[in-house]
């Protein structure tokens, strides 16, 4: 791979034009990070020189998680291969893969004292195996510093990869295995136009397939122009594919380039997300205004294999 500067592709290429969001609700409103804590996860990082969809995606729990020394870190750059109109990952040609990253991310989940960490990345079609290598590597290279923590895995959907990716990933043994379908289907040609619904919920599938004791998550997010009832269908598919953990948040226009917020879905609308998702088998449900895959990742993974034990104690 050369190492000539990346390629950007300016937002107003990859996403709409310029369409401000309605106001905030009080309920979507978080405090700035001012913490010591925060300092010292922020402090870390930098000094690892990792990258973390915290910051990169703007998600507003950043003062929250970072207080507390959690932090999702994004492997493989901070340049994406695709341009989804949610996000807000610059889109363009990434550069190479570091090889040492593998080896300072375990450094810092020793450093934060992680007893459970979600690793996510970029989408990389550009390399053959969708990067499902440097997946494995990284898993690995935790389990060697950090053999008490638990792994978390938040990956691309590896649609452009060589046949293998998939159970490159599944091989290196992380806890928790999550990939987000993000939304409905009827809208991935406006939200998610360079993946494929039904290919995302296979990969999950396949998972499990190949692991059945691993456990599976997915997300979506709400507020982008979908219904109620196209939710519950997406629910119905996720179950359908042994999917074990759901999470439902608000989606948050990051900028007025991106996909306008269509509406704030309110709390009690949630709530009722969450009663039909416990209603339909899902071992564990996160769904709230400001859920995001690994908010409260650490805690709701303890729950998950709470659920799954009294599970299998009541037959």
């Amino acid at each position: 791979m050369s190492d000539a500067p990346p390629i950007l592709r300016h937002p107003e290429k990859a996403h709409r034009p310029d369409q401000a969001q309605p106001a905030k609700p009080a309920w979507i409103r978080v405090k700035a990070p001012v913490s010591a804590g925060y300092k010292a996860t922020r402090d870390i990082l930098r000094d690892n020189r990792l990258s973390t969809v915290c910051e990169q995606a703007g998600c507003p729990n950043v003062g929250e998680c970072w207080s507390q020394g959690h932090a999702t870190m994004m492997i493989m750059g901070e340049i994406c291969t695709r341009g989804c109109s949610f996000c807000n990952v610059i889109t363009g040609k990434p550069r190479a893969l570091d090889v040492f990253e593998p080896g300072r991310v375990a450094h810092a989940v020793q450093k934060l004292a992680l007893k459970h960490v979600v690793i996510t990345s970029v989408d990389r079609d550009d390399l053959d195996d969708g990067g499902a290598d440097h997946f494995a590597q990284t898993i690995r290279a935790i389990r060697h510093r950090s053999p008490d923590s638990t792994i978390e895995v938040l990956t691309p959907d590896f649609l452009k990869a060589q046949p293998g990716a998939l159970e490159t990933v599944v091989e290196a043994r992380p806890d928790v295995f999550n990939h987000n379908l993000e939304t409905v289907p009827g809208l991935y040609p406006t939200v998610r136009p360079g993946a494929r619904y039904f290919h995302s919920l296979r990969l999950l599938q396949r998972v499990k397939e190949l692991d059945p004791a691993m456990f599976t998550k997915s997300g979506i997010m709400v507020g982008l122009g979908e219904d109620r009832q196209g939710v519950l269908q997406v629910m119905d598919d996720m179950r359908a594919a042994g999917i074990d953990f759901i999470t439902i948040g608000q989606y948050l226009q990051p900028t007025p380039k991106h996909h306008r917020v269509d509406r704030f879905v309110t709390p009690e609308e949630f709530a009722g997300y969450e009663k039909a998702a416990w209603g339909k088998g899902f071992l564990m449900v996160s769904a709230t205004p400001l859920t995001r895959s690994s908010y409260h990742a650490g805690d709701d993974f303890a729950r998950l294999r709470a659920a799954r034990q009294a599970r299998l104690a009541g037959g």
